[in-house]
């Protein structure tokens, strides 16, 4: 008897004991507690979180469960001198297990059981939040679509005695995205032309996805006609064949080119524009020397500045603008060289006026030289007749002597 009443330990709350069902009674079970000498009970609730599960199917009588003390009851009320809970036990060792894992730095899986405001609600063995900002890396405008679903979480924060689990899983898809990256950028190599989809777009590129890392598309790489804007040509969605130019890892850059997939488009350049051809172009640059006229996609010829107008021009600017479209005539081409020599003029009328200035003038006679001596070829060097000496003479002569008398 003394051996008997020796192995009746105290029951204390927060104990972890074994409970034996003794009866099942109004969605409860009546337990009793071994080596204790007492009973307890543990309701439904405290059994499962599902509400609407059977207690029938919980436990059946003579079932051993793993309990743990909640708090001490009157020997009148339940049947029972305790209230015990197997779903707080399971809750207790579901903690440890999480903060195993979060000092070990490892995920757990956990489902979303619910939506409220300010982000997702899920069941890790213990109630779990998942804040907005940590679902994905992007801003996520209705969080009801991840109901139901399982996701893979880091563990932020854990508090046991508060119930309190911080998950996220925004950390572990920019961890996946940045080792997908890293994978990308080590196989890629200049000179691969590979598929990719347009991004996002800017005044200075764009952006295309190549399967989960992004490379910029300079506006000078786009096309080999000229582009303002990337949004006049492209848009976001759109796939594309690029040209890898440039990887470098250490800045995280990837610098693409969609012209360069293209045909270069000086090939056959003598049979598209023969010296003599008359094509359409549109003034793309001016200089101080001339105009750079685009006659293809991608080719541009010079017209000198002296092959602009039959006019003098101090500058292309007076008599061109940019973007202006003009007619040109073919001078000479260089295909080796990728260049056109060009002419406005050539096919332009000169004015009259034009036709005199540019026509060489003539040398003018030297003045002859005057003779003091008079000879039969005096009026020809002095360009005064001998009659006109002689006669000027004789009148100088005549008034002398009307003088005397």
């Amino acid at each position: 008897m003394e051996d008997a009443l020796n192995s009746v330990h105290e029951v204390k709350v927060g104990d972890v004991v074994v409970g034996e069902v003794l009866a099942i009674d109004d969605n409860q079970l009546i337990v009793g507690i071994e080596g204790t000498g007492v009973e307890g009970v543990v309701p439904l609730k405290e059994l499962t979180a599902d509400t609407s599960a059977n207690i029938q199917d919980q436990a059946k009588v003579g079932d051993k469960l793993d309990l743990v003390v909640i708090s001490s009851i009157g020997k009148d009320k339940e049947n029972g001198s305790y209230l015990l809970s197997k779903r707080r036990l399971e809750a207790r060792k579901v903690w440890a297990d999480i903060e195993q894992e979060y000092k070990d730095g490892k995920t757990i899986t956990a489902t979303v059981t619910n939506v409220v405001k300010g982000g997702l609600v899920v069941d890790a063995g213990v109630r779990g939040f998942i804040p907005a900002s940590m679902v994905e890396d992007h801003y996520v405008e209705d969080l009801n679509e991840y109901k139901g679903k399982s996701l893979e979480l880091k563990i932020m924060e854990i508090e046991p005695s508060e119930n309190r689990l911080i998950l996220s899983h925004r950390a572990l898809v920019q961890k996946e995205k940045e080792a997908h990256r890293e994978e990308i950028m080590a196989k890629l190599t200049p000179g691969d032309e590979v598929e990719g989809k347009v991004a996002r777009l800017t005044n200075f590129g764009a952006f295309v996805d190549l399967g989960g890392v992004d490379g910029l598309v300079h506006v000078s790489e786009i096309s080999y006609e000229h582009v303002d804007q990337p949004s006049d040509v492209l848009k976001v969605g759109q796939e594309v064949k690029v040209k890898v130019l440039n990887v470098d890892p250490e800045r995280d850059r990837i610098s693409l080119s969609i012209k360069a997939t293209l045909p270069e488009p000086w090939t056959n350049i003598e049979e598209k524009a023969p010296v003599g051809a008359i094509l359409d172009g549109t003034v793309r640059r001016l200089t101080t020397f001339g105009a750079f006229v685009e006659v293809f996609p991608g080719v541009e010829g010079l017209v000198h500045i002296s092959q602009i107008s039959h006019k003098h021009i101090a500058t292309p600017n007076d008599v061109l603008k940019q973007g202006q479209d003009v007619k040109v005539k073919v001078l000479s081409v260089d295909a080796a060289q990728h260049r056109l020599a060009l002419s406005i003029k050539a096919l332009e009328e000169p004015e009259p006026e034009d036709v005199q200035k540019a026509a060489p003038k003539r040398a003018a006679k030297p003045a002859p030289k005057k003779n003091v001596n008079i000879s039969q070829n005096d009026d020809e060097d002095t360009g005064f007749s001998i009659g006109d000496m002689v006669g000027d003479a004789l009148r100088k002569s005549a008034g002398n002597t009307d003088d005397k008398d």
